[in-house]
């Protein structure tokens, strides 16, 4: 008997060690960038409970800017702040739940903060008015606009009707890629936020369509997530996919990079009550997070340069893409690997010809690695995307 209970207390005491807390938590790197969105539902949900699992969790994560959504106490928003470490906060307003910046000031210096589409013509399809932060990071000035769309609606894309939710998701999507067209053509663009749409939705309920069509110019790091199983989206209580990290062109090849990477950021298992204890005390949102590897001094010109080289459009796509290259003296190869690394596609290229058509109507959805070879060598590396 004896021997019994100290075999149990044993593996008891095992499983407490190995159990995760809060303070295993981790996302952040001192090499790259590190950003989060975050609907923090009403902060704070359960007030002085909140803020301090709110303050353990941003110092765990260590990420370098959060973009917040739902602030409802300025007080408290602060008093999390002044508990912080390594962060400062900022808050423009708490106006029909508030949007807010966490960012760490020792890498982060910011250059401008300001909202956009303020005024009353704009309420429609921004209740909650988008929040610009212009900041330096490792040289690179990176523009990030913050963002909560309109809730609710049938799924069905009524563009007739100016009261439609989706038609106001829809028509907020297109003011945001205007405003970055016509003002930061040639910068480092990250839009991102509860977006309150799918982008695994049909083109002709697609709130996010015009953008997803312009794939040249711009990319949703997280589509391989909306797409993906259901055990990763960031609102599981319904469960859907509402939490979107999109970047231009500028930052393609820092996301194409290995140590580049994106991902929901389950909380919950890492506290003792699981999903019940995160949803009453912190949100029903997961945050979302991604991590670049900046390459100081990349300059527009120099990321034309690389993509004229090699190249696929359309990027998403569903059946088949094009693939642009420029011709070499030797042996080119075209090879497809799935993020196992399993080789899924190649191609010998002859002599002279300077694109190849990939046919993947049987191959699954997801993200893939594409890689150019001159005699039998990696010269360059897309990562493409496969839509349902």
């Amino acid at each position: 008997m004896k021997s019994n209970s100290i075999l149990i207390y044993l593996i008891f005491l095992g499983l407490s060690c190995s159990a995760q807390t809060i303070d295993d938590l981790s996302f952040g790197t001192d090499t790259t960038f590190d950003i989060m969105t975050w609907n923090i539902q009403w902060f704070p949900k359960n007030g002085q409970t909140t803020i301090n699992l709110c303050a353990q969790i941003i110092e765990s994560l260590d990420v370098d800017l959060i973009a917040i959504q739902e602030v409802n106490d300025i007080s408290a928003f602060e008093q999390m702040i002044d508990g912080l470490n390594s962060y400062e906060g900022y808050l423009e307003s708490i106006w029909f739940a508030g949007l807010a910046y966490v960012y760490k000031p020792d890498v982060i210096q910011i250059n401008d903060l300001y909202e956009i589409y303020t005024t009353s013509p704009y309420w429609g399809p921004f209740p909650r008015s988008p929040m610009v932060i212009d900041f330096d990071f490792m040289n690179e000035r990176i523009i990030v606009i913050n963002n909560h769309f309109k809730c609710c609606g049938d799924g069905i894309l009524d563009s007739t009707d100016q009261d439609d939710e989706e038609r106001r998701r829809e028509y907020a999507n297109y003011l945001l890629k205007s405003y970055v067209d016509d003002n930061f053509p040639d910068e480092n663009v990250i839009i991102l936020g509860d977006l309150n749409d799918e982008l695994s939705d049909e083109s002709e309920n697609n709130v996010f369509q015009l953008t997803l069509d312009d794939s040249e110019n711009y990319l949703f790091a997280d589509y391989e997530i909306a797409i993906g199983d259901n055990s990763e989206w960031s609102y599981p209580t319904w469960p859907s996919h509402l939490d979107h990290i999109l970047i231009t062109n500028e930052l393609f090849d820092e996301f194409e990079d290995e140590s580049s990477t994106i991902q929901t950021l389950k909380i919950e298992d890492y506290l003792q009550g699981g999903w019940q204890e995160y949803d009453e005390n912190i949100s029903d949102h997961r945050p979302v997070a991604m991590r670049l590897l900046i390459n100081p001094g990349l300059s527009i010109s120099d990321v034309t340069s690389t993509v004229a080289h090699f190249y696929n459009y359309p990027n998403p796509f569903k059946t088949e893409t094009t693939f642009s290259f420029k011709t070499a003296i030797g042996d080119q190869e075209l090879k497809i690997y799935n993020l196992l690394g399993q080789l899924v596609y190649s191609k010998k290229i002859p002599n002279g010809e300077s694109s190849v058509i990939w046919n993947a109507e049987r191959i699954p959805h997801g993200i893939y690695i594409a890689k150019l070879l001159l005699d039998n060598n990696d010269i360059h590396t897309l990562k493409i995307m496969i839509r349902n």
